[in-house]
């Protein structure tokens, strides 16, 4: 029972965080029997009502389970974690928020995100771009601390899973600093 008190005040602490401001509870259903009938988790969203996660939006559902994941994590931490899309349901705000949680915060596990949104990827270690061509399915893996974003130059060090051979570093422009461009740019290279 230590731990569900730990991992319940950490939840609080977590989803307070996160939601800039909301409440969290777990609930043991049954407190003399705490395996017979589960826990209750309930949520305050910032200047909402308390409601059951079931009655939440996909963004505030998200942002709790979240909260959850993370104070499990604080409690019992995993070495990996695979999370696929995690940031679809969340605005701009609150995926930067979970982004800069997972980069600063949790420094003692690996996380692999996949997500299709810019301020989630931008602060990724490693980025991993999957495509398709010819009718095979190829990778490549991009290293965001190589961008220069004070100018206009990129050294793209490229490596395929398809095969153990790295492609020499490269130099390309970079018009727009983002870490799309030079995705694509290195895709295209990889398709000729």
């Amino acid at each position: 029972m230590a731990g569900f008190g730990t991992i319940s005040l950490r939840l609080k602490e977590m989803y307070q965080m996160i939601t800039l401001g909301g409440d969290a509870e777990l609930e043991l259903l049954d407190s003399l029997d705490p395996f017979s009938e589960g826990i209750s988790f309930s949520v305050r969203p910032p200047k909402k009502s308390w409601k059951q996660i079931g009655n939440l939006s996909g963004g505030e559902k998200t942002l709790s389970s979240l909260a959850l994941v993370f104070a499990l994590h604080y409690y019992k931490p995993t070495p990996l974690y695979v999370m696929d899309e995690i940031d679809a349901a969340l605005d701009f705000k609150n995926v930067s928020i979970v982004a800069n949680y997972i980069k600063e915060r949790t420094k003692d596990a690996q996380f692999i995100i996949i997500s299709l949104r810019n301020n989630m990827f931008e602060l990724a270690d490693r980025l991993v771009g999957i495509y398709k061509t010819h009718d095979a399915t190829k990778s490549v893996t991009i290293n965001p601390k190589l961008f220069d974003t004070t100018t206009t130059s990129v050294v793209l060090p490229i490596m395929t899973s398809s095969s153990s051979s790295t492609v020499k570093p490269t130099t390309t422009s970079n018009s727009n600093s983002s870490v799309v461009k030079p995705l694509q740019d290195a895709t295209n290279r990889l398709n000729k």
